[in-house]
């Protein structure tokens, strides 16, 4: 088993491989960045892509911008707004490793046709080959290069960037997004979600920037990393329950096979905080799915419709 989930983790680094304040962001300046719509076999409804989008905190990458079917047809229609990580992987099959994305613009599409999800814009932020140093939260370990970080293979050693990433996202990213789109901007109008160690920088995006984010989706999230040591980080930083909702889900196979113990020391942490599981808080074992894209894609409306229910 041990040496599945070594060989399971060695390929998801290399797949993913190609980023704290409290204040609300401040209106958007100018920005000159245009889109590029993305269409083929795969793609569902309007996406853009923003190639190789500037940063004065990390370095450019690109971002896309997926449009629900009313987008265009109530012109004075605001839409809440999901951020998600490791964004080549959730809507282009062309783009996403092995040839399987999440498959974000069709389940939100049919859920909207099913009248149980809000129409909402998504945004997917792509990686970088600093993913391990962006997505590892930095105030949850007492070093600051990856080459200390245990848990995690992949041979980096890159100073810790994820309180720049937030940085990005939060002061950069989403006054652009504000600006050039029709969203509703306040924290029970925003989300951010991720898988493995996108998981991670999801719950410390939503407890670094509680103003910012409503809620955090962290899909096999990637506890071993630091031996859990973000699971201590959230016992003494986690935002007020009832405003804010946390999903946290795992498999069995690969990968997930070891995080069912790193879970059970997360759920005690949200229960001794307060939150209260089926209402501001889920947790979700799936049996027999692994570590992947193909099963993240299996399950991706549970999520969906915890944040933006109808």
């Amino acid at each position: 088993m041990l040496k599945v989930i070594l060989s399971s983790f060695l390929i998801l680094s290399a797949a993913h491989v190609a980023t704290a304040q409290r204040r609300v962001p401040r209106a958007a300046k100018s920005v000159g960045a245009e889109a590029k719509r993305v269409t083929g076999e795969g793609v569902t409804g309007v996406l853009e892509r923003y190639a190789l989008f500037g940063s004065k905190h990390v370095m450019p990458r690109n971002v896309d911008v997926w449009l629900p079917p009313g987008y265009s047809r109530n012109r004075r229609e605001r839409f809440p707004v999901l951020y998600m990580h490791d964004g080549q992987n959730l809507f282009d099959p062309r783009t996403s490793f092995g040839g399987v994305d999440w498959g974000v613009d069709e389940t939100v599409t049919r859920l909207i046709e099913q009248g149980v999800l809000r129409e909402c814009v998504v945004v997917g932020v792509w990686n970088t080959q600093r993913r391990i140093a962006e997505y590892m939260p930095r105030k949850a370990v007492g070093f600051s290069n990856t080459k200390d970080l245990k848990g995690v293979i992949g041979g980096t050693e890159d100073e810790i960037a994820s309180d720049e990433y937030l940085k990005f996202l939060v002061y950069e990213l989403k006054p652009f997004i504000d600006s050039r789109y029709r969203t509703l901007r306040g924290p029970s109008n925003t989300f951010i979600m991720g898988s493995s160690m996108g998981g991670l920088i999801s719950a410390y995006a939503a407890c670094e920037y509680p103003r910012v984010y409503g809620g955090a989706g962290c899909v096999s999230t990637h506890w071993p990393a630091a031996d859990g040591a973000v699971i201590d980080y959230l016992k003494t930083h986690l935002p007020k329950p009832r405003a804010h909702k946390f999903y946290f889900d795992f498999g069995t196979e690969t990968l997930d096979a070891s995080y069912a113990p790193y879970q059970m020391r997360a759920d005690e942490v949200m229960l001794r905080a307060g939150y209260t599981e089926g209402l501001d808080w889920v947790t979700r074992k799936f049996e027999g799915e692994e570590h992947s894209e193909k099963s993240w894609r299996k399950r991706v409306d549970i999520p969906l419709v915890f944040f933006l229910h109808k």
